[in-house]
């Protein structure tokens, strides 16, 4: 057994430590506070494991002594990191991570309550009590505190004294040790003890090894990473491990690297950087693939690694050489060679890169492809910018020269100058397309999309096809084929959508499949590079992408992970896509806890039984997710969460001549009413209706992070009059709602064009 208060000074003077494979914190203020909470009433919270170690059998986070037996945490991170923050009023040393988690913690005298500081209601309110003040500073301050409450100085003063006796809570412990227990068996027990999380990778085992003889190996890796995402590239670690093992070894599996002394490994990941980095120059100045959304098939790179590495110079052997090598890196990309069973596959591509340079590699995609690298009108078929052909046509814009309607510039940064910034463009407009009964997947079709600058996309606003693009090609002729524009103008009319995607699906095909083919015949190897551009969302008038936005936020806040959104999901057995999600996290909603967690709000567009068997939790509802979140948090906190909502004001009253009576037959009607005319079917809407009554589904809607699923598919149904928002602003149910309601409400619909 340990005492709490020994093993937080063990902690100061570090010989409790964490390994240097252990995750960082991720736990939220929920899970403290229900942590706090359970060890006040003196349930039980578990034991803790830790590892025995000499100080030259792993690395560690956060400095070390510099003799003797190391005690190292392998189970119990979060709850003693958490309570070392709330007692000591700082983070350990060994620290990575959120430290807002724990910081700010008040207990409530009167209803033993722990909540974390809110100005407004605790500012001036002594019975709210800081808990690290507390532990700090003892019962002293607090005595004068309460003396002006005698009928309660006693009870006080007892609870924070019982609160305060948590140093001498005892943990019962269990210890690894022994000569045998290396880092491989201590991260096998640590998966096994943690098997309801996200178990280590063979990566973080990998590094792990390394990392103990080289304990500044993780540090240089993440500066480097750190230096990419400065340039638009966001890389993982083991994604760098998998560069560099290619390098060191020519193998695939990370224990490969077993046999790699650490001045090696240094020198190989120092190479592997370099490759990466001529790789990126010429993905961005010969394809245009110049930031992250764009860069597809990122577990073709080490290929690449490798095949540089064997290169003399470590670099393209010409332009002709580059280009073969990037006509296989976007095949190898576009379906999906890396998907599945990456090792193998890897292995099977640096054979080929020995035995036979890039001219193996694309022997051997073609006879994976069953001889076929053709690219098909069908295979433009995806919609949003998740799709794997959405990198395909921003390459095509940018290495095929096409042309700003406005300007009738090429889209080349140089041309632009200080227009520089592009936008995705929906040739047919969002809005005019819901208003004509398309569906989401239909208005998002990647055959909708082109990228113009700024400038123009306001110019055109909401213009249609059939309006805008006679006066385009007359101020610019041609301008309308560099951007693979059907020239039939029958099919620039809304009711000839569908033919219009199928025939530019055509034109698209046919470009890329002419570019590619000149790529792997070095036709154009001395093509100019192509400068950097920034490509700006302009997502202001799509209730979907401010709903996910606002959605990701409030998890955030919440404590979770933020999200990757747009992200396609493969499967790992074929390659095939088998999902584009809005919101995709990889690692859980809390990294390390939980299985991957996935958003589509297409679910007709996905193959959910396949994700589900693949370990997927797959959302199909907004509302459903930040439902879900909401109630784990209530689960860790142990109490009901406090829902932050404006305070009614005193004058906000049921009226007498029955305003709220007429407010729940309306809200009733405009279920009935949304059924009826825009096929929306409200069944959430009216279960809460059913179970909170309707002035307060409306307050519970009106005061939540994100719109309503609700209101999102009434906007793309063109029937904002239908939502909630609309009745709350109307004249004869002002004083059921706050001025700050009636704002939301009209804040959200003003944002997305309603009149």
């Amino acid at each position: 057994m340990a005492k709490l208060s020994v093993l937080l000074h063990q902690i100061d003077n570090g010989t409790v430590l964490l390994p240097e494979f252990q995750r960082g914190y991720v736990w939220n203020r929920d899970q403290v506070r229900g942590l706090m909470r359970s060890l006040y009433r003196g349930y039980p919270v578990g034991g803790l494991l830790l590892w025995e170690t000499e100080p030259d059998q792993t690395a560690v986070r956060g400095g070390a002594t510099d003799g003797g037996v190391r005690s190292l945490l392998l189970d119990g991170q979060q709850r003693i990191t958490s309570l070392y923050g709330v007692i000591r009023g700082h983070a350990p040393a060994f620290f990575e991570g959120d430290a807002a988690a724990f910081t700010g913690l008040r207990f409530n005298v009167e209803d033993e309550s722990f909540e974390f500081y809110a100005p407004a209601k605790m500012r001036d309110d002594p019975r709210w009590v800081d808990v690290t003040r507390l532990f700090t500073h003892g019962l002293d301050p607090f005595i004068k505190d309460f003396g002006a409450m005698p009928e309660k100085f006693a009870i006080y003063l007892g609870r924070l004294n019982q609160l305060r006796q948590l140093l001498e809570r005892e943990f019962h412990e269990e210890r690894i040790t022994g000569p045998d227990k290396d880092v491989e068996v201590v991260v096998d027990i640590f998966n096994r003890v943690n098997s309801g999380g996200t178990a280590l990778s063979k990566g973080d085992l990998a590094l792990a090894k390394i990392c103990a003889h080289w304990p500044a190996a993780r540090q240089v890796m993440r500066d480097h990473l750190e230096g990419w995402q400065d340039k638009g590239f966001d890389f993982s670690l083991d994604w760098l491990l998998r560069n560099t093992t290619a390098v060191a070894t020519g193998r695939a599996v990370f224990t490969a690297l077993d046999t790699i002394p650490a001045d090696e490994f240094e020198v190989a990941l120092a190479k592997s950087v370099g490759y990466v980095g001529n790789f990126l120059e010429a993905a961005s100045g010969r394809l245009g693939l110049d930031h992250d959304q764009v860069l597809m098939g990122r577990y073709a790179i080490p290929v690449i690694s490798r095949l540089l590495h064997l290169s003399p110079g470590g670099r393209f052997a010409d332009a002709a050489h580059r280009d073969k090598v990037l006509f296989w890196y976007v095949h190898s990309a576009l379906w999906g060679r890396f998907a599945g069973s990456t090792e193998t596959v890897l292995a099977k591509d640096y054979e080929a890169v020995k035995d036979s340079g890039v001219d193996g590699l694309i022997a051997s995609l073609e006879r994976w492809r069953g001889g076929n690298l053709e690219i098909q009108a069908h295979d433009f078929e995806g919609s949003t910018k998740g799709s794997r052909f959405y990198p395909l046509l921003y390459l095509l814009t940018r290495a095929k020269g096409a042309r700003d309607f406005g300007s009738g510039l090429p889209l080349r940064a140089e041309m632009l100058g200080r227009l520089n910034s592009l936008q995705v463009h929906h040739i047919f407009p969002k809005a005019v397309l819901h208003k004509a009964g398309y569906d989401r997947s239909e208005v998002n079709a990647i055959a909708n999309f082109c990228f113009l600058t700024q400038d123009t996309n306001l110019v055109i606003g909401k213009r249609t096809p059939e309006e805008y693009f006679v006066e385009v090609e007359g101020k610019h002729p041609d301008v309308l084929a560099s951007q693979w524009i059907p020239d039939d103008p029958d099919l620039w009319r809304v009711e000839r959508y569908p033919d219009f995607l199928s025939a530019r699906r055509e034109l698209l095909a046919q470009a890329v499949q002419s570019f590619l083919t000149e790529l792997r015949n070095g036709a154009m190897a001395q093509a100019e590079e192509l400068a950097p551009v920034s490509v700006v969302a302009d997502e202001r008038d799509d209730v979907r992408v401010a709903q996910v936005k606002a959605m990701a936020e409030e998890l955030v806040r919440l404590g979770y992970a933020e999200p990757a959104l747009d992200s396609e999901i493969a499967d790992p057995a074929t390659g095939r896509a088998l999902a584009v999600a809005e919101a995709f996290w990889p690692d859980g909603l809390q990294p390390g806890q939980g299985r991957p967690v996935i958003l589509e709000l297409d679910p007709e567009a996905a193959d959910l039984p396949r994700l589900e068997e693949l370990g997927y939790e797959v959302f199909t509802s907004v509302d459903a997710l930040l439902g879900y979140a909401t109630r784990r948090n209530e689960s860790a906190a142990g109490v009901e969460a406090v829902v932050e909502q404006a305070e009614v004001a005193p004058d906000v009253r049921r009226s007498a001549g029955g305003a709220d009576a007429e407010f729940d037959k309306a809200m009733r009607s405009i279920y009935d009413r949304a059924r009826r005319e825009a096929n929306h079917h409200a069944g959430y809407f009216l279960s809460m209706l059913a179970e909170h009554g309707s002035l307060a589904t409306a307050r519970k809607l009106l005061h939540a992070p994100a719109v309503s699923d609700g209101f999102a598919a009434l906007w793309e149904r063109g029937r904002l009059d239908l939502t909630v928002e609309a009745l709350v602003i109307q004249t004869r149910f002002a004083d059921l709602f706050t001025p700050a309601e009636i704002d939301i409400a009209q804040h959200r619909l003003a944002q997305f064009g309603h009149q």
